[in-house]
C-alpha cells in the first residue's frame, strides 16, 4: 500500500520522506481556545505556554484540485487551513452558541430584519485594516449565482443590494425577512472574510488569520508562518507545516516515528491500542462527528418513502457503533445534531425491525431490491460500516454492492452521483445543518431533499423571535425528517486525534467545525 498523495511512498518510506520533504498540508483538529488550557488534554498539566518551534502535521487531503480559496471549503482539513489564513465574523463556541470574531458585537432592530455588526480593529497580513468594504465584498463573492460556495444558502438571508456599510468598522446588513439566529450566519461554516478584490489564493492568499501564507502544493503541502500583528494576540508557534497522508497507519507511524508531531483523524482501535502506553497522546473529542447512510431521494429507489423507511429499519446502529467505531461513539436517531439547542430528543430511539422493514419493501415493490453503497477508505469506519450494514441489509432481503470511492475525490463524486452512500459530518447548529444541506438551493444537499414546504418551515423558524416557538417548528421539521428524510444517521463518532507529549495547549472539548478546533495559534510546543 501507499499514500496516492505522496507517489511511490509506501508506509515505511513514509518516514524518511517526511523528514527531507517539504511537509504541508491541511490543519488539524482540536486546539485550544486561551492559554490557560481548563479542557486541554492533560487537564492542569501543560503549564505556561512556550514561544517558538514549529509543528508538524500529518493529515488527509483533498487531491491535485486543493485550494486555498476559503470560500471553497468543503472538507475539515479545508476549513483548518482557511482558519489559520483568515477569520469570519463570528464562530461557533462548543456548545454551538455564535460568538464574537471580527465582528465585535452585534444589534438587531425590534422586528429582527436588520442587524447592526461593529467590527473589531484587526489587519490583514498586508497591513491594511479590516473594513466594512471587505466584508460586503467577501459576502457578495460568496452569494454570486454563477458559484456554488459552501456558505451561500447560509447568507441566503441577507439583502446584499441593501444592505451597507455605516462606517469603515460597521455594517448594517438588511434581511430578506426577520431572522432571529443571524449571528449563526455570520458563524456559517466558510464564510470567511477575505481582502475587497482578493483573487490570487493559491500563490500569494492575504488573510487577517493568526498565521500567514508561505507556501502551497496542492495535493501535497502547505505552510504557514506567525502572524505577528493578529488581533488575538500572536501565535506561540513560529510556523506550521502539515503534510499530506491519506493513509491512517502513515500518519501514526510518522507520529510515532518522530517526523510530525500531530496526527489527524486516528481509527478507534489505534487509539485503544496506543492510549496510557507513553508514546503518543490520544485526544477524544466526544461524538463529534455524524455518522450516516445518505439516501437521494429524488431518485429510485430511494424516492420511495417506504423505501426509505425500511432501510431506517433495516439498520441495527448498536452493531454498527461497535463494528465500526469499535465503541468509540454513540447510537444516532435519524436525526443530525445530539444534544445540541432544538434537538427533538423526545422521539422515540428507532431500533432494528427486519419484518416491518421487510414488509415496507414489499408494499413498495421492492421485495429483491438491490443498490449500490458507495464508501471509501476517506474517513475512519466507512468500509467497515459498509460492510457490517451489507449483511444487515441481506437479512432483510435487500442486496447492498459495496462500491470504493478515491479518497481523493469521493466527496465530491457522492454529492450528486449515485443512490446510496457512506456520510458523516462535524458539529454545526441544527438550524445550519438544515440551511446548507436540507433546503431546496443548498449547495451540499447530498439527499436531494427538496421540499417547498419544508423550506417554509425553515424560513418561520428563522421568523420566529420567541424561543421555545422557535423550537416548536424545528421539533415540527425533525419528525418529518425523522420519518420520510434521506439521511440514515446511525451514530455520533468520538473524533480522535493524536499528538507527541511535545505538543500542548489542545482543547479535549473542541467538537470539529467549532472555535476551539484547528486553534493553532493557542498550542505550544514544550
Amino acid at each position: 500500500m501507499y499514500d496516492e498523495r505522496l507517489p511511490g511512498l509506501r508506509r515505511r518510506g513514509f518516514l524518511a520522506a517526511t523528514g527531507a520533504a517539504s511537509l504541508g498540508a491541511l490543519a488539524l483538529a482540536g486546539c485550544a481556545g486561551s492559554d490557560d488550557a481548563g479542557t486541554d488534554k492533560k487537564g492542569k498539566g501543560d503549564g505556561a505556554p512556550r514561544r517558538g518551534g514549529r509543528l508538524r502535521a500529518a493529515f488527509a487531503g483533498g487531491g491535485a484540485g486543493e485550494t486555498l480559496d476559503p470560500h471553497k471549503a468543503s472538507l475539515f482539513a479545508d476549513a483548518a487551513r482557511a482558519k489559520a489564513l483568515y477569520d469570519k465574523l463570528a464562530d461557533y463556541g462548543a456548545d454551538l452558541s455564535a460568538q464574537p470574531r471580527l465582528a465585535e458585537k452585534w444589534e438587531p432592530n425590534a422586528s429582527l430584519d436588520r442587524w447592526q455588526v461593529t467590527l473589531r480593529e484587526a489587519t490583514f497580513h498586508d497591513g491594511r485594516p479590516v473594513t466594512a468594504a471587505d466584508v460586503l465584498h467577501s459576502y457578495r463573492r460568496i452569494a454570486d449565482p454563477r458559484q456554488a460556495f459552501r456558505a451561500k444558502a447560509s447568507l441566503e438571508p441577507i439583502d446584499l443590494d441593501a444592505s451597507r456599510a455605516t462606517g469603515e468598522r460597521g455594517i448594517e446588513f438588511v434581511l430578506k425577512r426577520p431572522t432571529a439566529e443571524f449571528p449563526n450566519v455570520l458563524a456559517a461554516f466558510g464564510a470567511y472574510i477575505v481582502p475587497e478584490g482578493a483573487s490570487d489564493f493559491d500563490t500569494a492568499p492575504i488573510g487577517s488569520g493568526p498565521f500567514r501564507f508561505a507556501s502551497f502544493t496542492p495535493g501535497r503541502s502547505a505552510s504557514f508562518r506567525r502572524f505577528d500583528d493578529y488581533w488575538e494576540g500572536a501565535p506561540h508557534l513560529d510556523e506550521l507545516e502539515f503534510v499530506v497522508a491519506n493513509e491512517e497507519s502513515a500518519r501514526v507511524n510518522a507520529l510515532l516515528g518522530g517526523q510530525v508531531e500531530y496526527a489527524h483523524e486516528l481509527d478507534p482501535a489505534t487509539a485503544r491500542a496506543h492510549e496510557g502506553k507513553g508514546r503518543v497522546e490520544i485526544v477524544r473529542l466526544r461524538n463529534s462527528a455524524m455518522q450516516a447512510f445518505c439516501m437521494k431521494t429524488d431518485r429510485p429507489p430511494f424516492d420511495d418513502p417506504s423505501v426509505r423507511q425500511a432501510f431506517f429499519l433495516i439498520a441495527d446502529r448498536r452493531e454498527l457503533v461497535d463494528g465500526a467505531l469499535s465503541g468509540a461513539g454513540v447510537v444516532g436517531n435519524d436525526l443530525f445534531g445530539k444534544g445540541y439547542e432544538y434537538y427533538a430528543d423526545g422521539l422515540p430511539q428507532r431500533e432494528q425491525d427486519l419484518d416491518k422493514a421487510r414488509a415496507l419493501l414489499k408494499r413498495a415493490g421492492a421485495e429483491k431490491l438491490e443498490v449500490t453503497l458507495d464508501t471509501s477508505s476517506v474517513a475512519a469506519g466507512f468500509t467497515e460500516a459498509a460492510g457490517i450494514f451489507r449483511d444487515q441489509a441481506a437479512q432483510a432481503g435487500v442486496t447492498v454492492n459495496v462500491r470504493m470511492g478515491s479518497k481523493d475525490s469521493y466527496w465530491a463524486d457522492i454529492l450528486d452521483n449515485g443512490t446510496l452512500c457512506c456520510y458523516r459530518s462535524g458539529a454545526m447548529p441544527i438550524e445550519s445543518h438544515i440551511s446548507q444541506r436540507l433546503l431546496t438551493d443548498s449547495t451540499t444537499n447530498a439527499t436531494k431533499w427538496k421540499h417547498k414546504d419544508f423550506d417554509a418551515l425553515y424560513q418561520q423558524a428563522q421568523s420566529t423571535r420567541d424561543a421555545t416557538e422557535r423550537a416548536a417548528v424545528y421539533e415540527r421539521m425533525q419528525r418529518r425528517l425523522y420519518t420520510e428524510g434521506g439521511f440514515l444517521i446511525w451514530g455520533f463518532a468520538d473524533w480522535i486525534i493524536g499528538t507527541s507529549d511535545a505538543v500542548k495547549g489542545v482543547a479535549a472539548e473542541a467538537p470539529a467545525n467549532t472555535l476551539d478546533w484547528a486553534r493553532f495559534d493557542k498550542v505550544w510546543l514544550a
